[in-house]
C-alpha cells in the first residue's frame, strides 16, 4: 500500500493524531514499538501563522519516527494554505488535514468535524492546500455532522476528486463524540466503491489485536489507526503486529515489563521538557493505562501517582505495586 511515495508493508498501523498525547517522545516509543506511522499532535493553522511558540514547538520531528504526518485543523482557507506551507519546510511525510475533531471549541467554531456542516468549503480547502504544497495530502474525518447527515460516501469521493492521497474515516458523527459504538460499515461502503482508489483508513474503537484484526478482515481497509487505546499502553502496536503477522495473540509480558515501559515513558517527557512540566504531561497516560485495571484497592495507589510532584517520589510508589499484586 503507498500512500503517496510512502510504501507500507501489508495491513499496516497508524497512531493516531492526539491532542496533549501525541508528542515527538510518546511517538518514538509507540514507533518502537511497531506502529507503521505516527501523526503530531494537531496544529492550529491560526496559531501557527502567528507563530505562537507553543504551536510551534509541534512542528519538532525526528528522523527515527519516520514517516511521520503533520495535521492541521482550521477553517480559513489562506490560514490552512500558509500554515501547510510552513508545516512543509519543517520536513514531514505528508500533511493531513483534520475535518473531524469533534470538540466544542473546535468544531463549533467550523473547524475540525464543523467542516462536514459546510462539505463545499471543506472541498476548496482541501483542493487549495493540495495544490500549495509538494507533500502528499490526506485527510481525517468522521461519517458525518449527525445519524441525520451521514454523508462520507459521497464525500469521500469528492475529497479524492480534490487530489489527497489517502483518507482517514473515523467511524462515528460529530454528534456521538467518543460515545457509542463506532460504525464500521460506512467505512466498509466507502472502501468497497469502485470510484475509491485512494487507500482508506480505518479509525475507532480498536482497542485490542482482534479488534484491529477484524477491521481488516471485515472491511477491507488499507490500514487501521489506533488513537484512545495507545494512551498509557504504547506496546499495543507490539500486540497487534503479533496477532496480525501469525493470526495469534501474543503471550503476555510481567507486570514489570509493561511498568517500566511507562516509566522510560516518564523519564522521556522529563528530558524532552522538564520535571514538572514532564510528570504533568505524563498523568494522562497513567491515568488511562490499562495496565493498572483490575488491582484490588488501587484507588489510593493512582491517586498518589497523580499527585507526585517529581520522579523519584513517582518511582517510589510505582515500585510499590509489583510488591502488592
Amino acid at each position: 500500500m503507498n500512500i503517496g511515495n510512502i510504501h507500507f508493508e501489508p495491513h499496516p498501523v497508524f497512531l493516531a493524531p492526539m491532542e496533549d498525547v501525541t508528542d515527538i517522545s510518546f511517538r518514538l516509543l509507540c514507533k518502537e514499538f511497531g506502529a507503521d506511522m505516527v501523526y503530531t499532535e494537531f496544529i492550529s493553522a491560526d496559531a501557527l501563522i502567528r507563530h505562537v511558540n507553543k504551536t510551534q514547538a509541534k512542528l519538532e520531528v525526528a528522523d527515527e519516527e519516520r514517516p511521520v504526518a503533520m495535521q492541521i485543523y482550521g477553517r480559513d482557507m489562506a490560514a490552512m494554505v500558509e500554515a501547510a506551507q510552513i508545516c512543509e519546510a519543517a520536513h514531514p511525510d505528508l500533511l493531513d488535514l483534520n475535518f473531524g475533531c469533534p470538540v466544542k471549541k473546535v468544531a463549533g467554531k467550523g473547524g475540525g468535524a464543523g467542516m462536514l456542516r459546510t462539505p463545499d468549503k471543506m472541498l476548496e480547502i482541501t483542493t487549495a492546500v493540495v495544490q500549495a504544497v509538494k507533500i502528499p495530502v490526506t485527510v481525517k474525518t468522521r461519517l458525518g455532522w449527525d445519524n441525520e447527515h451521514q454523508i462520507i460516501v459521497d464525500l469521500a469521493e469528492r475529497l479524492q476528486d480534490c487530489g489527497i492521497a489517502a483518507l482517514t474515516i473515523h467511524g462515528r458523527t460529530r454528534a456521538q463524540m467518543y460515545t457509542g459504538e463506532a460504525d464500521w460499515t460506512l467505512i466498509g461502503a466507502v472502501k468497497n466503491n469502485p470510484r475509491m482508489i485512494i487507500p482508506i483508513i480505518g479509525n475507532g474503537d480498536i482497542t485490542s489485536p482482534e479488534s484491529c484484526r477484524m477491521a481488516f478482515e471485515r472491511y477491507g481497509v488499507d490500514a487501521v489507526m489506533i488513537g484512545r487505546a495507545a494512551i498509557g499502553a504504547p506496546w499495543i502496536f507490539k500486540d497487534v503486529k503479533h496477532c496480525l503477522q501469525t493470526g495469534q495473540l501474543p503471550e503476555k509480558e510481567d507486570f514489570t515489563y509493561y511498568l517500566n515501559i511507562l516509566k522510560r515513558q516518564v523519564c522521556q517527557s522529563v528530558e524532552r521538557l522538564d520535571e514538572r512540566r514532564g510528570i504533568l504531561h505524563s498523568r494522562r497516560h497513567i491515568a488511562a493505562s490499562p495496565l493498572f485495571k483490575g488491582i484490588p484497592d488501587f484507588k489510593p495507589t493512582k491517586i498518589a501517582m497523580l499527585r507526585a510532584n517529581t520522579m523519584a517520589e513517582l518511582f517510589d510508589i510505582m515500585n510499590t505495586i509489583p510488591k502488592i499484586l
